[in-house]
């Protein structure tokens, strides 16, 4: 597993404590590192930062695009899921698009529904050919 893969899977360890806990990924992540533990990879940082930075528009996007289904009752596993990968997708220029659509299939192929990757692969695939117009 590369380095940028477990920083995905720690920002989403991160951001979905958030989501359970009502609070936001910025709190999540000063508790987190309040608790004297260390971020391996800095891009786990980065996600949670920048996921939160974002997260209105991202959410928006989400409702956009996500046919059918409102966030909250997207298993919690998959909204954050879809949060970075959108996040990666829109902003963040060192990261492919397919590497970043990869990456989120591949964590909630490992942490959620067997309809999961379908799903995320579906939201995000329909965000990538609309990309041009969202940021």
């Amino acid at each position: 597993m590369g380095a940028r893969t477990k920083a995905r899977k720690r920002a989403l360890d991160v951001l979905y404590a958030a989501d359970m806990r009502g609070e936001s990924g910025l709190e999540a992540l000063e508790r987190v590192t309040a608790d004297g533990e260390q971020l391996t990879n800095p891009y786990t940082a980065v996600l949670v930062r920048a996921v939160s930075e974002h997260q209105v528009r991202i959410d928006e996007i989400l409702v956009q695009f996500s046919t059918d289904w409102s966030l909250s009752r997207m298993p919690a596993v998959d909204r954050n899921v879809l949060r970075i990968g959108v996040w990666e997708l829109l902003w963040a220029d060192d990261v492919p698009d397919t590497v970043a659509v990869t990456e989120a299939m591949g964590l909630v192929r490992e942490l959620s529904t067997d309809e999961s990757p379908s799903f995320v692969n579906g939201v995000l695939g329909a965000i990538q050919r609309s990309k041009a117009t969202l940021v």
